[in-house]
């Protein structure tokens, strides 16, 4: 009796616990579900906010924080496994000069630990960045820098966005042949920069090999204003087409001078300054000149045009581009100095997604193997020991300011297969 009556006390003990447990709302604990592991990748790059490649830096930093903004506002690079890559920069002022380039990227690389970089403005300031990243063993993505030598002296861990600069003005040649057979006598008047040395250097023999008469091959000063005697020398020399110049504001000044001089020329080309935006100002000056470009919102790049070329096709088109920066810059039109910028970034993205790392070995290794088309182009990096990094994917296009309906506006007039006007020659 004793162990039936234990026995029914014990059951209805049970029983009570269990009842209060129901009327508390008490139940069995769920495991939460596991967060996706989150981690930050730190970007580091120096622009010119002041000193005389400040336009041109400018647009090229606004393209890239643009593309940082966009991928971290979309949650970031999620990598195969969950892991979430968020974006941040360290970022300082080079004010346009060499020998702030070497302090800042070698605190860039020791002291703010940043991951992977990105290159100032200019070659030659990319030059001495170069040195920074390959001794401290960091993935370096060279934008808004031309020069082929950066990519001769073997470095393994830089890599070249832009086309080089041995073929920034080969293709104005070509477009002299195209449209005045009678020309002979070409003068080259160039800013004494790596970059602009780089490029006359190997139009002038390009344009020898096609039977030209080089009757002007000389440098001005990175600093000069007053072009009146290299424009003497212009005339009396015979030429009958002008190519050089060098950035920006050298290069509106030359062309301003030119035309005020009243100077009859049947072709002119200049580097890096006709295809910005800012080129227009100039006004009748900027009538028929015309420029090398590496992008323009006319080229269409698209995934079909990349299944033609049977590569693989990545990020948005030029148009999402192009809405996207206007949108961020108050209905700023973005030159291919921006275009750069933003490319900079889509090829980063593409070598984490690659890579499925945030590891630099990785990284370095999806750089070497990559292939693709972007809405800037061709992408694909020399590998070789003589030229690692150096880009041999893209290719260049010539823009030249034409009268339109609205003004002045530049129109591709070169290469043929991509022309949206027929160019104009000679210059009125």
């Amino acid at each position: 009796m004793k162990r039936t009556l234990f026995t029914i006390l014990t059951l209805l003990l049970a029983a009570s616990f269990l009842l209060g447990a129901c009327q508390t709302g008490t139940e069995p604990e769920v495991a939460e579900e596991a967060k996706p592991d989150e981690v930050t990748l730190v970007i580091g790059f120096t622009s010119s906010i002041t000193g005389k490649y400040e336009t041109s830096s400018g647009r090229q930093v606004r393209g890239f924080n643009l593309w940082m903004d966009q991928v971290n506002d979309a949650g970031g690079i999620t990598l195969s496994d969950g892991t979430v890559v968020k974006l941040e920069v360290a970022t300082y002022d080079d004010e346009s000069n060499t020998d702030r380039i070497q302090e800042l990227y070698t605190r860039l690389a020791t002291e703010d630990n940043a991951d992977l970089l990105i290159s100032p403005y200019s070659s030659g300031l990319t030059a001495a960045a170069s040195i920074i990243a390959e001794q401290n063993g960091k993935v370096m993505i060279t934008t808004g820098a031309a020069a082929d030598s950066n990519y001769q002296q073997g470095y393994t861990l830089v890599f070249q966005i832009y086309t080089p600069a041995s073929r920034y003005l080969t293709g104005a040649v070509d477009l002299l042949a195209s449209v005045g057979p009678e020309v002979t006598k070409v003068a080259f008047v160039y800013e004494d920069t790596k970059f602009s040395t780089g490029v006359v250097e190997a139009a002038k023999a390009y344009a020898e090999g096609m039977g030209y008469e080089v009757v002007l091959y000389e440098g001005y000063a990175a600093d000069t204003s007053d072009f009146g005697p290299f424009i003497n020398k212009i005339v009396d020399s015979g030429a009958e087409a002008i190519l050089g110049g060098g950035h920006f504001q050298d290069g509106s000044t030359f062309a301003r001078q030119l035309h005020e001089k009243g100077v009859d020329t049947n072709l002119f080309a200049l580097l890096v300054a006709p295809p910005e935006p800012d080129f227009a100002d100039l006004g009748e000056a900027a009538l028929g000149v015309i420029g090398p470009s590496q992008w323009e919102p006319l080229a269409a790049y698209t995934p079909e045009s990349a299944e033609v070329a049977g590569v693989e096709w990545f990020g948005p088109s030029s148009d999402d581009f192009v809405t996207a920066y206007t949108g961020a810059y108050d209905g700023e039109e973005p030159s291919y100095h921006s275009a750069g910028g933003y490319a900079a970034g889509v090829v980063l993205q593409n070598a984490v997604l690659t890579a499925d790392s945030t590891d630099p070995v990785a990284i370095k290794a999806a750089l070497d193997a990559m292939d693709l088309m972007i809405f800037f182009g061709n992408i694909k990096f020399d590998t070789s020991e003589e030229n690692h990094g150096l880009q041999i994917g893209h290719s260049m296009i010539y823009i030249q300011w034409q009268e339109g309906e609205d003004g002045l506006s530049k129109q591709v007039v070169w290469p043929k297969a991509g022309a949206t006007s027929d160019a104009i020659y000679p210059i009125p």
